[in-house]
């Protein structure tokens, strides 16, 4: 038997009451001295006497240390938690005069309990629940409604918030700060809900796609949407700052402050802007954001102003209107400025209120259609019988002559106002396609009314305009009437049928001010994102930023310190060459611009280009010209780009080629041309069967040319090899002696090179190919100098030609 009851004892072991009251006891003492020792003051480092200035300059200094993006300390987001709940208590003076006299930091638990109930109040100050213990929480029934969906989201939520900002929680299942954050979301979205932001909660777990597009890594994160962009929330999340975020978020000149000074100017603008105008007059400084968020949703109908009633130069206004200063008040203007169409006044003021008063108000007596959208609101489709409208159209001008007649049309709307009939103008000039549609292409010269019902989306409506014009006359309104009442009578009173263009939108900004709003907003963009993303996320643009400017200063730097390609020893062969000119040959360009490294332009004289780089060649400016054939063509190039290079900077200088094959008469025509002008017999003349390699120098202005001539330098015509291993040492010292021989020698070679002498005519057969403008660069040197013998031509030959005649223009 006593095994049996050690047995059951083991199996069910018994604890002693007074056990469990010591340990009880001993945790709700812990647990009390922990929540006493949490002092915001303490925790804010400010005295108790501190002002709200000093507590919100602490929290900043110590909000921006101990924020978790910037401080990777692993206590740094407990001490965030905890500063933005000091800063919570301290800076609402309800909850600090609460805390100061009984220690409480809950502001929905009733005065004089907060000793006796110390581990609630510390409960309730951290949000703990069972999540504290990583336990999968329950999801809030009341958060279920706001849950976002790809899809949802896409098709609802991002048009919608180009009416009303969106304030949407990231969250996911794990997530332990997400509980911190949650009593504050559920007093904000109690708060905001009814003034009309929407409210939107995706779950990182679950919605993996639409946090990507968010781009929301992590949880929690609150994020504001607007106009389809979006925002993200980077301060403590307290009740103030969230409201004060999405005010933030609404563009700025939503809402006008308007003064006795400025009033009749904000309600004169009905003309240009073509909208009514709303005046909202109250006791607080500034606008309330409901009224701020209504303006949002209707900026594209109405205008907003505000009035301040507290302030000493609103009298005049507050005066002429008649302002009860007890209540809140709106005004609704339309053409008369001096009386408001309508007026609400609650002491109360709903959101949905105002929403119903500017929806019924949201166009003039008499709009002017400036874009498709508002004509589609004003003249609808018709669906059914019952619901048929129809508008009434006067095409004017906005000329001051049109002025009187404009305003009888506005009387006459003004008294006949009914739910069938719209009216509306437009002015002739801005919308051109539609009353040419609508006046059979005819010009109006006198306003003219139309009445038209709309019977297709694609523009087919039925019509008849209203005979004898409009001019403003007790009889044009007789008129009017008479037919108005027929059409009520007898639909089918409408005779002609058109089909009328999409209208211009004359209220669409610039395209250079659309480029400049995407491009602050990108810039908005850019700099919220480096200001408050991690390292992660921005490590992708950062890569692409630093790349970029790698390669930028990386080519700078390089192009800096490189030499000029000149003076660079070149030892490669001269296929080698990189200012092969075969390709540059073909553009036909006679520009005259400063040569690029290592490349020299030359442009072959064809019929097209023949006229403007020689006939009519600007004065001062001369053309070298290359003679060569089809067969030594590649081979002369290159030496001709290589004996040239160093000339092709100056301006006046121009090169080219001349293939003799295809023009075989031209070169021969130009040396008879010129012996001929020169009184030399034909005895002293020459022809050569081969003329490659021979360069002039034309001057078209002056009708003259300089001839060089190959000359044989003495090295072995046979040898292949023999350029490569001309050693520019030799040619160094061939050219100093060419250079310090007499004059009278430097003649002898000109006259044997210009005038075409026999002997080295016929030495310059049998020369090399590459060896033809061995000494091309010396006798450029001459040219530039000025020394070389000018052979006279009376006119340029033509190019084409096949007899001895000459081209006879100047």
């Amino acid at each position: 038997m006593e095994a049996m009851t050690v047995s059951r004892t083991s199996r069910h072991p018994r604890i002693c009451p007074a056990i469990l009251a010591v340990f009880l006891l001993i945790l709700t003492v812990q647990v009390v001295k922990t929540s006493s020792e949490f002092d915001p003051y303490k925790m804010l480092g400010v005295s108790r006497s501190a002002s709200q200035a000093e507590i919100k300059k602490a929290y900043k200094n110590l909000a921006k240390e101990w924020h978790p993006d910037k401080n990777k300390d692993p206590k740094a987001e407990d001490m965030f938690i905890k500063i933005s709940k000091s800063y919570e208590i301290l800076s609402n003076e309800e909850r600090r005069s609460n805390f100061d006299r009984y220690g409480q930091m809950d502001e929905n638990q009733p005065f004089g309990q907060s000793q006796h109930h110390g581990f609630r109040g510390f409960h309730n100050s951290f949000y703990f629940d069972e999540s504290f213990f990583h336990f999968p929480r329950s999801r809030d029934f009341a958060d279920s409604k706001y849950l976002l969906h790809h899809a949802q989201f896409n098709s609802d939520v991002l048009p919608d918030s180009h009416k009303r900002p969106y304030l949407i929680k990231v969250t996911s299942e794990w997530c332990f700060a997400c509980i911190h954050i949650e009593p504050v979301w559920k007093e904000t979205v109690l708060e905001l809900e009814p003034l009309g932001v929407g409210i939107g909660i995706v779950d990182l777990g679950y919605e993996r796609r639409l946090a990507n597009q968010l781009g929301a890594h992590r949880a929690p994160s609150i994020i504001g949407l607007v106009n389809g962009r979006v925002t993200f929330f980077h301060q403590a999340v307290v009740r103030e700052h969230l409201r004060q975020f999405i005010e933030d978020l609404l563009p700025q000149k939503l809402v006008e402050k308007v003064t006795d000074n400025n009033y009749l100017t904000f309600l004169d603008n009905w003309h240009a802007e073509n909208k009514p105008s709303i005046l909202l007059f109250d006791q607080v400084p500034s606008a309330p954001l409901m009224y701020k968020l209504t303006a949002f949703a209707f900026r594209e109908y109405v205008r907003f102003g505000y009035v301040d009633q507290g302030e000493m130069h609103n009298t005049r206004m507050l005066r002429q209107f008649n302002i009860n200063t007890y209540a809140p008040t709106m005004l609704l203007f339309k053409e008369d400025t001096e009386r408001p169409v309508d007026i609400i006044q609650a002491r109360g003021m709903k959101r949905q209120i105002m929403d119903e008063f500017v929806s019924n108000n949201k166009f003039l007596q008499v709009p002017r259609l400036v874009n498709q959208q508002l004509f589609d609101e004003l003249c609808p489709i018709k669906q059914f019988h019952r619901r048929r409208k129809y508008c009434v159209l006067l095409i004017t001008g906005e000329d001051q002559a049109f002025l009187s007649g404009n305003k009888a049309f506005l009387d006459f709307a003004t008294a006949n106002s009914k739910e069938v009939l719209r009216f509306a103008y437009v002015y002739q000039r801005l919308q051109q396609p539609l009353c040419q549609a609508l006046l059979h292409n005819q010009a109006a010269f006198s306003p003219q009314v139309v009445i038209l019902e709309r019977r297709s989306q694609a523009g087919r409506v039925l019509y008849r305009s209203v005979s004898g014009g409009w001019n403003g006359s007790e009889e044009d309104k007789y008129r009017l009437h008479e037919q108005l009442e027929l059409l009520q009578k007898d639909p089918t009173y409408l005779t002609s049928d058109a089909t009328l263009p999409e209208l211009n939108n004359e209220m669409a900004p610039m395209f250079i001010i659309q480029w400049m709003n995407a491009a602050y907003d990108y810039i908005l963009q850019v700099y919220d994102d480096l200001l408050y993303s991690n390292w992660r996320e921005m490590m992708p643009i950062l890569s692409l930023i630093f790349s970029a400017l790698f390669i930028l200063f990386g080519t700078v730097i390089i192009q800096a310190f490189s030499e000029p390609g000149e003076s660079k020893p070149r030892k490669s062969k001269p296929k080698e060459q990189p200012q092969t000119e075969e390709d540059a040959s073909s553009r036909a360009s006679t520009t005259s611009r400063a040569p690029k490294k290592d490349f020299v332009e030359v442009t072959e004289l064809t019929d097209l280009t023949y006229t403007s780089n020689l006939v009519k060649l600007r004065p001062g400016h001369i053309n070298v010209v290359l003679v060569l054939t089809n067969a030594s063509k590649t081979a002369l190039l290159r030496k001709f780009a290589k004996e040239v290079f160093s000339f092709s900077g100056t301006h006046n200088l121009h090169f080219s080629f001349l293939n003799a094959d295809k023009h075989q008469h031209w070169m021969p025509s130009l040396l008879r041309s010129s012996l001929a002008a020169q009184d030399q017999g034909r005895d002293d003349y020459e022809e050569s069967s081969d003329y490659s390699g021979h360069v002039l120098a034309l001057n078209g202005h002056k009708k003259y040319f300089c001839l060089f001539k190959p000359v044989f330098t003495g090295d072995d015509p046979h040898d292949s090899l023999s350029e490569t291993s001309f050693s520019s040492d030799s040619r160094r010292q061939s050219r100093s002696r060419s250079r310090s021989s007499s004059h009278s020698r430097s003649r002898s070679h000109s006259r044997d090179n210009g005038a075409g002498g026999k002997r080295g005519s016929s030495r310059a057969t049998s020369i090399e190919v590459h060896h033809k403008l061995d000494r091309l660069g010396l006798w450029m040197e001459r040219l530039m100098e000025g020394t070389l013998p000018r052979l006279q031509v009376p006119a340029w030959p033509i190019l084409d030609e096949t007899t001895n005649n000459f081209s006879a223009e100047s």
